[in-house]
């Protein structure tokens, strides 16, 4: 892992390189040099985007490609968004994900990756909370920790963006977002610290102000706690074009490089220092990150032919990612698996089923070689059916359809156009060149995306699938999108429901591997989904000014008493599971959880046992309880295993604003076991912690 420690090797060769440049040399590494973004020539990052190079002295260029689910620079593996990862709760294999885009970052020329996104979203609408791992920052730490480790054993520089308070899309670049010190620490940055901990080599600030300061310009964010209290020895860069807005603020503000072109920084940025308005000591340090960081990866960095990319091997691992992600949600009557003999004809309904559907279309959007559809997953796995596809426009037809068929599968959701990063239509290249605030408009070749006005389905689905799915008991709800969906207006009128999220480029394999039985689920819910979004905090997605709350997501529901539909991290099996002599316990600076986990069922799966921890007994406002541990077993029929989960103390602890730090206070923690949020509460102990 190229982390803190090693990375301190490189200090003395860095700090020799920097002395022998001049300060145009220095300035030129923190100054974005790549206009081909607003050139109308290329698609977004068609070609990696160098910055910061030193050609006199041999240091090489930053070569930067964006994700997170995948690389975006020419063609590639697509897998599915961080937030269908999210839901497989499995870290060994995002770590393997992030080494599989390691090795095609390089391939593609490239050695830096910006797709370690883990803003939280304060509502699950946020446009593009499908490239987050969920509602919950243990979670996010945990998984975005393990990608960052996956994509730096390639010597790939790993950029975590977007630093901080990022979360909502159509007003991003206007909103200020405010919050009291406790929630910002808590729950907005804690997960954040997570990633610099497990070594990132860079963070991308975000365009949006926080506490009426640019966050690109932010000296407390970028300085004060990045920097200073948190030790971070990589380098930060800006959000593309418009995350520098002043030169002096800039500079002065923690900004260590202005991306993608050059505005603020370059010519003005030295005037600035020859004024005097900037030290040179700030130029130095800024300089003194990048080349530490570009020297330490670029040392040993291994070499891949084009042969990776998209390779046998990776375009396995996105089945398998889909596989682990999928998750049942309901399951009346075992409806699923389907057995071949009894579903004969197959009816695949939706517009959704034949579309190649795996995710936004802005600036994490993948291109692979291949992808596969629901339809042609179905098809190619059921060829002993009869499968026949109705795209559901026509809905007494589809009805009539469905009355004969032995199985019905309807493929609903969203796509690109319903929720993804936001662009105005309306900005020209010129406005573009002359950095006026928006979106990149028709040269990014973008789709519209933004956040979603509900977290309800299209009326024209809820229709079909309410007045379809109760002709035949053999119905299946398939949804597709990037984060909570509601269920409560339709979920009585079929008999199972699958969530698949943006399943990849081979999303369609993995749907029916699950539907046909080949795979066992063993996906979780990454959020909740609760009977009404009333219940969630409210947002105004064009607002200027939000505060945002200390509770949001199920922390909200559970400590309010709002009823869900789905808790968090729940999911269903094809076999079923007992979790059993559940202990608690302190072990010096550890709490540790310890149970037996059995496979009662009739066939192998897998389980993931989640370890919460609550607050009940303290004087302090908390969530009622988090989430703190997890572990995905799997399990072979009638087999049984023994889980132990290990929480460090330091986890448990809230911000002390009278003291500016982090404290563990001493009294009973409410701890919880089980297989979702809310089966945790039936296995409950108390944990004296003094």
């Amino acid at each position: 892992m190229l982390g803190k420690e090693y990375r301190s090797q490189y200090t003395k060769q860095a700090q020799e390189m920097v002395s022998q440049m001049s300060l145009e040399e220095k300035v030129h590494l923190m100054s974005g040099r790549d206009d081909t973004l607003l050139s109308g020539k290329e698609r977004y990052n068609q070609k990696p985007y160098q910055s910061a190079g030193n050609e006199r002295l041999g240091l090489p260029n930053v070569k930067f490609i964006d994700g997170p689910r995948g690389v975006v620079a020419g063609n590639a593996t697509a897998f599915p968004v961080s937030m269908a990862r999210g839901a497989t709760f499995d870290p060994d294999l995002e770590e393997q994900v992030g080494e599989a885009i390691g090795a095609e970052v390089r391939a593609s020329g490239g050695n830096l990756f910006a797709g370690v996104c883990m803003n939280m979203p304060y509502n699950p609408g946020w446009g593009r909370s499908q490239e987050v791992y969920g509602e919950d920052n243990f979670a996010l730490g945990k998984m975005a920790s393990s990608l960052i480790t996956g994509v730096q054993k390639q010597h790939v520089m790993a950029c975590v963006k977007h630093f901080a308070f990022n979360s909502m899309e159509n007003a991003r670049f206007k909103v200020n977002v405010t919050a009291s010190k406790r929630t910002e620490r808590e729950q907005y940055l804690s997960h954040f610290k997570d990633a610099v901990d497990a070594g990132a080599a860079s963070i991308m600030s975000s365009y949006n102000h926080y506490n009426g300061k640019y966050a690109g310009h932010s000296d407390y964010l970028l300085n004060k706690v990045l920097k200073e209290e948190w030790g971070f020895d990589g380098f930060v860069m800006s959000d593309f074009i418009w995350g520098v807005n002043d030169t002096v603020e800039a500079a002065n503000g923690g900004q260590d490089m202005e991306m993608m072109r050059t505005k603020y920084f370059g010519p003005a940025l030295v005037a600035a220092v020859k004024r005097g308005d900037v030290a040179e000591d700030t130029i130095d340090k800024a300089a003194l990150r990048i080349v530490r960081t570009v020297l330490a990866f670029e040392d040993g960095a291994p070499t891949f032919s084009k042969e990776v990319i998209a390779g046998p091997e990776h375009v396995k691992l996105a089945r398998r990612v889909a596989q682990e992600a999928i998750t049942l949600m309901k399951n009346k009557n075992s409806v699923l698996p389907l057995v071949a003999k009894k579903a004969q004809k197959i009816l695949v309904v939706g517009k959704l089923a034949q579309s190649d559907n795996i995710g936004d279309h802005g600036s994490s959007r993948v291109y692979p070689t291949t992808t596969v559809s629901p339809l042609e997953g179905i098809t190619e796995a059921f060829e002993n059916s009869k499968v026949s596809y109705d795209d559901g426009t026509d809905i007494e037809a589809t009805k009539l359809a469905a009355e004969t068929a032995d199985v019905v599968i309807f493929v609903v959701g969203y796509n690109f156009d319903d929720e993804g990063e936001y662009v105005s239509n309306d900005q020209s290249d010129e406005a573009l060149l002359n950095g006026n605030e928006g979106s990149a408009g028709s040269s990014t070749g973008f789709a519209k995306g933004g956040d979603r006005q509900t977290l309800n389905l299209h009326q024209a689905d809820i229709d079909l699938i309410n007045t379809v799915g109760p002709v035949n008991t053999n119905s299946v709800v398939v949804l597709i999108g990037g984060n909570t969906i509601l269920t409560h207006a339709w979920q009585d009128s079929v008999s199972a429901i699958l969530d698949a999220y943006y399943p990849g480029m081979e999303g369609g394999h993995a749907l029916a591997d699950v539907l046909s039985g080949d795979v066992n689920p063993s996906g979780k819910l990454p959020f909740a989904i609760p009977v009404d979004e009333k219940y969630l905090p409210t947002i105004d997605w064009e607002s200027t000014e939000i505060e945002y709350g200390y509770l949001h997501g199920y922390n909200k529901l559970e400590t309010e008493g709002h009823e869900t539909d789905f808790a968090f991290g729940s999911g269903l099996s094809y076999t079923t599971f007992e979790i059993k002599n559940v202990k608690f316990k302190r072990d010096g600076d550890q709490l540790i959880a310890t149970a037996s986990v059995k496979n009662t069922g009739h066939c192998d799966g897998a389980e993931v046992v989640q370890l919460y921890v609550g607050y009940d007994q303290s004087t302090l406002d908390h969530p009622h309880k988090e989430l703190k541990g997890f572990q995905r077993i799997e399990l072979k029929a009638g087999e049984m295993k023994t889980v132990e989960i290990t929480v460090p103390l330091e986890k448990l602890a809230y911000f002390d604003e009278s003291q500016n730090t982090f404290v563990v206070e001493k009294m009973d923690y409410d701890c919880y076991l089980g297989n979702s949020s809310a089966d945790a509460e039936s296995n409950h102990e108390t944990v004296t912690i003094r």
